[in-house]
């Protein structure tokens, strides 16, 4: 995908799903993974779930999840993909169709709040994570993980809007250092395969804890 529209509203989303059986892999992000297998489990918010594998990675180690995507047909697939796994996935994932920025989730706060990949243009970005860090709960866990902007100059595909890619850097900036302690703040390369080609990619990877 080198093109893409300036708006990426629902419409797209729901489209580009449609394009495909499956959008992803099925796994869990690495990052994911890697920085939150040593929590305890709680509640989580699964920002841009997409077809549902963190949430599903979740949930199977004991957290409760809500997954939330702007797309519904992504939501539809999390779903199905949460019932077929078993071990009562289901019954600890919740869905939800909504935009972030309008979404009104209460009083509610979460343990562990995860966007992955995420892409907004710089201004917007800030909005969102800004209302992402008031979404935990003190004591709890925010991770930011997206594509690194060097990821532009490296020839791997990427999107040609830099305005999309952010560095640890910026995400950091946005919180408080009075409310946050900043656990990991870190440019993490890792292995692709693209084309029959082993190519390195570059993530922006953030880990925040709100103080009690």
């Amino acid at each position: 995908m080198t093109d893409l529209p300036d708006v990426l509203d629902k419409e797209f989303w729901n489209e580009r799903y449609r394009s495909s059986h499956r959008l992803w892999s099925g796994n869990p992000n690495v990052n994911l993974v890697n920085e939150v297998s040593e929590l305890t489990p709680g509640t989580a918010l699964d920002v841009g779930c997409g077809e549902g594998a963190d949430a599903i990675w979740l949930a199977r180690r004991g957290w409760t999840v809500h997954g939330i995507d702007l797309s519904s047909v992504a939501i539809e697939r999390a779903a199905e993909h949460a019932a077929d796994s078993g071990d009562g996935i289901a019954d600890r994932v919740t869905w939800e169709a909504a935009d972030l920025v309008e979404w009104d989730p209460g009083t509610t706060r979460y343990d562990l709040v995860s966007s992955q990949y995420v892409h907004l243009p710089s201004g917007e970005r800030e909005v969102l994570y800004a209302r992402l860090a008031e979404l935990v709960a003190p004591g709890g866990t925010l991770l930011i993980v997206g594509h690194h902007p060097s990821d532009l100059e490296s020839g791997v595909p990427r999107p040609p809007r830099p305005e999309l890619f952010f560095t640890p850097d910026e995400v950091v900036a946005l919180l408080d250092s009075q409310k946050w302690t900043v656990d990991t703040a870190t440019a993490v390369s890792r292995i692709v395969t693209h084309d029959d080609h082993e190519m390195t990619i570059n993530d922006s990877v953030v880990r925040a804890r709100r103080a009690v």
